[in-house]
């Protein structure tokens, strides 16, 4: 992995030369270059020249780009990237390339993060009643004594109607915040865009530039009639700085809208399979939110002409599906605690060898301890096509990786296969992700898959519960398999 490219390195010039020597430098080094080596979509090494010569030759860039150059630092990110081959064999087909991509903070740098700003948006519909909703309580109690008096915080319930239980403002009156969230009650149906407009704009009480901003919501239920407007809500909300993580209790709410709405700000969505664990799923959410180093991450890939991301996916410190249709991919935040890992699956066309590749990426990054805004880090990979395959052995790490990405496929398509009402197809798939999961070693999973294929052949059918806990079991392993690469 390389760094941003020194563009006056490149060009073989020191960084005061004058404009005329750097149209002349650029004009001798382009000759070196045969006619038909001279496409930037494929040839790297070119395609490098232009950019140096594009920035350089341009007196607003060049000042630009100097500033940067002068004000980079590189210790406040750092960036790893594997790659599962840096050689690839010249083919007549598409082939696949995995780029395994780790953003961490440095150890030596300072930790400390803005101060949160923190909506808690629950549902307290009629089937949240009784444990759900003591449990969902508690674990806001626990919340309140978590957060520090310069973090606000503000509670919203909802059912058919949005309630502000506490309006945002800075948590010094604890015990006042504890009672109001003790009047909480269970009543009504499930509307969640009631809640969401309501945390957002209880959010927007504060200025959302000085502070971390998030919405936590905890739902047991679908909402009916306005997916759409709570996902354009969660868009417009990321757009502005708020990040949405979503916690599902039980089997009954939509998985897919869940992971849609926190799709937009990189932010989590989980499965709570009973009562019991929502205390320890939320604690878990504010310990991360309150170590947060770098937010509002984004990713931009300026791939070479032909190569197209086919899917892309967030490891750690939690698994996510990411949209690489959409540029650039939100990935959330990077916490002092853990690092932030995402998997690119790269469609790779037919090459002739000879050829290097140019894997460029650009991410923007906030970073309140250094009280930097929009920073841009440029990264890059590069590889070789040849006329041989070079035998070498993929980076441990991508491998897992890979391995637990394909269970996950597995396990999404056997129950798309169900949807569509071919459930032999669905029964053999379950039975071949059984026997994958108990060769990788997971056991309860496996059970789990097993459970659902006999449903299938007896009842033709499958449960809820068994699709929550193979979704978020098989999608866990992608992290799980992130956490084992300290040990390779």
């Amino acid at each position: 992995m390389s760094k941003q490219p020194d563009y006056y390195i490149i060009l073989g010039l020191p960084s005061d030369a004058t404009t005329e020597e750097i149209h002349e430098a650029a004009r001798a080094l382009a000759e070196k270059f045969p006619r038909n080596a001279r496409d930037p979509g494929v040839n790297a090494a070119y395609r490098q020249l232009l950019a140096a010569y594009e920035v350089l030759g341009n007196p607003q860039r060049r000042a630009a780009y100097d500033d940067e150059r002068a004000q980079q630092a590189p210790e406040l990110l750092e960036v790893t990237t594997q790659l599962s081959r840096r050689k690839i064999k010249a083919l007549d087909s598409d082939q696949l390339l995995y780029l395994m991509v780790t953003l961490r903070a440095p150890e030596h740098r300072e930790h400390k993060s803005m101060p949160l700003n923190l909506a808690l948006v629950f549902d307290r519909s009629t089937s949240m009643s009784g444990e759900r909703l003591a449990k969902v309580k508690a674990a806001a109690r626990q919340v309140v004594q978590k957060l520090s008096p310069e973090d606000v915080l503000s509670v919203v319930t909802f059912s058919d109607r949005a309630e502000v239980v506490w309006s945002a403002s800075p948590v010094e009156q604890r015990q006042r915040i504890v009672s109001h969230i003790s009047t909480i009650h269970a009543s009504g149906g499930t509307e969640i865009l009631q809640g969401l407009r309501a945390g957002v704009r209880e959010l927007n009480r504060f200025p959302l530039d000085q502070f971390i901003n998030h919405l936590v919501l905890m739902t047991d239920g679908h909402t009916y009639g306005d997916d759409e407007q709570c996902l354009a809500l969660a868009r417009s909300a990321a757009a502005r700085g708020i990040a949405l993580s979503a916690f599902g209790i039980g089997a009954d709410w939509n998985d897919l809208f869940l992971d849609q709405l926190v799709t937009p700000s990189g932010g989590r969505s989980a499965y709570i399979d009973t009562p019991a664990q929502i205390v320890d799923f939320l604690g878990d959410q504010i310990n991360g939110l309150g170590a947060i180093y770098a937010h509002k991450i984004r990713l931009s890939l300026d791939l070479p002409r032909g190569l197209r991301c086919n899917d892309a996916i967030k490891l750690s410190p939690h698994s996510l599906p990411l949209d690489c249709s959409s540029l650039p991919i939100q990935l959330g935040a990077v916490e002092a605690r853990a690092p932030l890992s995402l998997l690119l699956e790269l469609a790779v066309p037919p090459l002739r060898s000879g050829i290097e590749l140019a894997l460029p990426l650009n991410f923007t990054v906030d970073i309140p301890a250094a009280q930097l805004h929009e920073r841009t880090f440029l990264y890059e990979e590069r590889v070789m096509v040849v006329d041989n395959d070079t035998g070498a052995i993929p980076p441990p790490a991508v491998v897992r990786a890979v391995q637990m990405l394909n269970l996950h496929r597995m396990n999404e398509k056997a129950w798309q296969d169900f949807e569509h009402g071919d459930t032999e197809k669905a029964t053999k798939r379950m039975e071949v992700l059984t026997t994958r999961l108990l060769e990788a070693g997971h056991q309860d999973l496996a059970e789990q898959a097993e459970m659902e294929k006999q449903r299938l052949i007896l009842m033709g059918t499958l449960s809820l519960e068994g699709r929550k806990r193979l979704k978020y079991g098989t999608r866990s392993l992608l992290t799980t398999a992130v956490n084992l690469e300290k040990n390779d």
